[in-house]
């Protein structure tokens, strides 16, 4: 339960409209708080004051219509712009990273304060009245809409240099790398609280020739695995006294029948029980980043590849790809991968799951790099840079092969493909 609630938070906190939405819920209450203060405090301007606030109702009419068609047409400007952004962005770097421009929070922002602005002035101008039986003139209301117009005129700035500066080749690609790089903090910690027990494949063996029943459980729904929780998976397996065998992880594509759980247990598995352990994998029609540790690289692969196409054939921002993927790989060399084995408090193993490997990271980041830009020297002997510090940095030995295999199908591939020897 608290997974699909972290799931469904994070997902509105990612949506275009959420944003907005709060906004526009903010200014309904914002004009009916101010409009009740000027209805208690009867404000009257003096002194110097009485030059910048409104003294008539006309003047306030005129200058809350005014904001408010303002606002909606500036807002409808935002919005192209976007949409412009939006279109760049998916035929530049591919259309799987418009999310990243989706999530965008000063977008959603600025989209939703020039809503939220036309509505705070359309509710402050229908309490003006002015007739011969009741006279309200929302002077303080009036003058928080002229505050706020004062700081949408700063935000369509700030909007304007925000997306100039986030379509730039080099500015994505180092979005994703944060992104990358944050997912592998916290998929994967430096520091672990405590040693991570682990059990050999033989006791595995002979835990499942113990268990008194096997069940297999094959999913009823298509789309991608994004979220697994575990903590409700464990606690299953303890109900049953066994322990639970994931066959996928998150980022591969399920189809409705596929096995995806074996069961093994000393109680009976019913149809309840079945339906509880589906419920514990959260599917999509994408890949999300929240516990596919491989979705940012795939992300920026993407963007390498569409640089390296005869098309674009731009193979600095390849390069800048490969520097930043280096940079996440050389990470994972300081670290100890999870086994994929999760037990309960008293010890006892109770959930087995399909984890990413050291080789297979570096195989989907390098991998079609290396061939979409075999015919690039420049890139190739990137590559060849980045095989080196990883090489260097890598303190175990299955690290250090891995490298070793990936070196020589770089220099196996320029031996192919290099026109000129002194590339080498």
């Amino acid at each position: 339960m608290k997974a699909k609630i972290l799931y469904v938070w994070s997902s509105l906190q990612s949506s275009f409209w959420f944003v907005p939405l709060q906004l526009i819920l903010l200014s309904i209450i914002a004009a009916t708080g101010f409009v009740y203060l000027d209805n208690v405090l009867d404000f009257q301007p003096s002194g110097i004051y009485r030059y910048f606030l409104i003294g008539s109702v006309d003047s306030a009419r005129s200058i809350l219509s005014t904001i408010a068609g303002a606002m909606i047409g500036v807002a409808g400007t935002v919005f192209s712009i976007t949409l412009v952004a939006l279109t760049l962005a998916s035929s530049q770097f591919g259309p799987r990273l418009l999310q990243n421009f989706m999530h965008d929070r000063i977008n959603q922002i600025v989209l939703g304060s020039y809503i939220a602005t036309f509505t705070y002035c359309l509710l402050v101008l229908s309490s003006v009245k002015s007739t011969t039986e009741f006279l309200f003139l929302p002077r303080i209301s009036v003058t928080f809409a002229m505050f706020l117009a004062i700081v949408n005129i700063f935000l369509l700035v700030i909007f304007i240099h925000h997306i100039s500066v986030n379509i730039q080749a080099d500015q994505v690609i180092s979005k994703v790398n944060d992104i990358l790089n944050s997912n592998f903090s916290k998929l994967f910690p430096m520091e672990k609280e405590e040693e991570s027990p682990s059990i050999s494949d033989e006791q595995i063996s002979a835990l499942i020739e113990k268990a008194k029943f096997k069940k297999v459980v094959a999913i009823k729904e298509s789309g991608y695995l994004q979220t697994v929780s575990r903590r409700r998976l464990i606690s299953l397996a303890r109900d049953v006294n066994g322990f639970i065998e994931l066959k996928k992880r998150a980022g591969n594509y399920l189809v409705d029948g596929q096995d995806v759980f074996e069961v093994y247990s000393e109680k009976e598995i019913d149809e309840d029980f079945e339906e509880n352990i589906r419920n514990a994998l959260i599917l999509g029609r994408k890949r999300t980043s929240s516990q596919d540790a491989e979705f940012a690289i795939r992300q920026m692969v993407e963007v390498a590849a569409r640089a390296l196409s005869p098309g674009v054939n731009d193979p600095y921002t390849a390069i800048t790809c490969i520097d930043m993927l280096t940079d996440s790989i050389c990470y994972l060399t300081r670290i100890e991968l999870p086994t994929g084995q999760w037990f309960d408090e008293e010890g006892k193993l109770r959930l087995i799951t399909k984890m990413i490997s050291f080789d297979g990271v570096v195989g989907v980041a390098f991998n079609q790099i290396r061939q979409y830009g075999q015919n690039s020297p420049a890139v190739m002997i990137r590559l060849m840079d980045a095989m080196v510090t990883i090489f260097t940095l890598a303190k175990k030995k299955r690290h250090k092969e891995i490298v070793l295999e990936h070196a020589n199908m770089v220099l196996m591939a320029g031996k192919e493909h290099f026109g000129e020897r002194n590339d080498f």
